[in-house]
């Protein structure tokens, strides 16, 4: 078999071909990520028809991204191991299938059934999003492409209970997988010739082992804090959940240490410009997917407004952060990383502490208010923490790194989400009403949001200790 090298051009051209390959597969993690969020506008309405709770109910959300990120942990053997084109269809493929399940499901676990397979998609094309850019973007134009991508991170999630909450309002929410059908066959006709192979492919072994140490890990953390809600921070559920997790993880790094081929090669953790960046950028992400569920659900459950409204209002943030995406990677190329960086979280940290102070009285249009200056702070932080901590590995690192990154942020995200909906639902006084408890437990959550932002000013610290130059 001819072997091909990974070479990045001196050029600062993308070719109109490589151009539509990174559209499609772009289009892709969009539309896989956009469906994360959709239905959390859904929520009230499912736990009335399907008659579920709010920590149950919120499964169709933590399953979703939980599920992506188990795929993430495999994301650089399967780019080992298969073609870009490969993973590109059968992505797309798991997408149908599950928007097929989805939009037919009679029950609660139907529907989550659905989802789970619904987000291999998202797994899949989210790490080959960023190899595709990486292998065809030369150095000197990765801020604006890897800006662009990140966009996709930020925006879809933003986006989703918007699309859900107009899907909703047109008929019902099984619109949201009934419209994205045609769109994601369009996405599989248009990349399917225009993606390229420029890496090696080789036939690697995968390590079940380390996949099952890993998911172990994983599942049972989510489950544990899934259970404080209900049996509280002293519980066997919890301690059980969270000290087998950390088994779990010791002893995936025990096997790591001695496999050749390790699912996630821990030793990129040695740089500490990686290792710092990463936290700050897991910490933007667990907020970001946190607030895009909390905030709809408080303005229907909190507020009175309807789901139309629900997502609405997410929606001018969303469009201005769209604009201004672009500048945000133009500035990490022209000033270097610590201005959009600092910036951004300094715009993030500001926002949060709105939404903290004034917790139990939000009402429609503070909220989109702070929304806008929430996500232009996060959005101008996340996607130029990736791309500075990416540019600090070597290139034979970087499909293990962005490996890592997107396994992180998945991970951070179900978390966000599940902690989130933990703390909204935690007060419980038989003298409130369900909308003031609910108002309550919110406060709490957007308070722990404001502390994982001020912590991050601290990881940024060190960061720009550790780093040389930030251009």
């Amino acid at each position: 078999m001819k072997r091909k090298r990974l070479v990045l051009s001196n050029s600062t051209k993308v070719t109109s071909k490589e151009l539509v390959a990174i559209f499609a597969v772009a289009l892709m993690a969009f539309v896989g990520i956009l469906v994360e969020t959709s239905m959390n506008v859904t929520f009230p309405t499912l736990m009335k028809t399907m008659h579920v709770s709010l920590n149950l109910v919120q499964w169709i959300t933590t399953g979703y991204l939980l599920t992506v990120a188990l795929l993430m942990i495999t994301s650089a053997f399967l780019h080992q191991r298969f073609k870009n084109r490969q993973l590109f269809v059968v992505g797309a493929s798991l997408f149908i299938l599950g928007d097929l399940i989805c939009a037919f499901a009679p029950n609660f676990w139907i529907l989550l059934l659905g989802r789970i397979v619904q987000a291999g998609c998202a797994g899949i094309a989210i790490p080959l999003m960023f190899n595709v850019v990486l292998e065809t973007v030369p150095r000197a134009r990765l801020g604006f492409y890897i800006g662009m991508a990140g966009l996709i991170l930020m925006i879809a999630p933003a986006s989703g209970p918007t699309f859900g909450g107009v899907m909703v309002a047109l008929g019902s929410w099984r619109w949201i997988f009934w419209s994205t059908l045609p769109i994601e066959a369009l996405i599989l006709i248009l990349g399917y010739g225009a993606i390229r192979q420029v890496s090696d492919v080789r036939p690697v072994h995968f390590d079940w082992k380390q996949f099952g140490l890993l998911a172990v890990a994983f599942i049972s953390c989510m489950l544990g804090v899934n259970s404080l809600s209900t049996a509280g921070w002293l519980s066997w559920q919890f301690l059980g959940g969270v000290l087998l997790a950390i088994v779990a993880i010791l002893s995936y790094v025990q096997v790591a240490k001695r496999s050749a081929q390790p699912l996630l090669k821990l030793e990129i953790f040695k740089n500490p410009v990686f290792t710092y960046s990463f936290f700050a950028y897991v910490s933007l992400q667990f907020c970001n997917i946190g607030i895009n569920f909390a905030l709809p659900n408080y303005a229907q459950i909190v507020v009175g407004a309807g789901s139309l409204i629900g997502g609405l209002m997410l929606l001018p943030g969303s469009l201005i952060t769209a604009v201004c995406q672009p500048w945000f990677g133009h500035l990490l190329d022209a000033h270097g990383a610590r201005l959009p960086i600092l910036l951004g979280n300094s715009l993030f940290v500001l926002a949060a502490l709105g939404f903290t102070l004034m917790g139990q009285h939000l009402s429609v249009i503070i909220i989109a208010v702070l929304y806008i200056v929430f996500s232009i702070g996060r959005s101008m932080a996340f996607s130029n923490t990736m791309t500075n901590g990416l540019k600090e590995v070597t290139i034979q690192q970087r499909a293990d790194a962005n490996a890592i990154y997107n396994t992180g942020q998945q991970f951070a995200g179900s978390l966000g989400t599940t902690i989130l909906a933990a703390l909204m639902s935690s007060v419980k006084n038989g003298q409130m009403s369900y909308a003031h408890e609910t108002a309550v437990g919110s406060q709490l959550a957007f308070g722990l949001i404001l502390v994982l932002g001020l912590l991050n000013f601290i990881l940024y610290t060190v960061v720009f200790r550790y780093q040389t130059t930030d251009k």
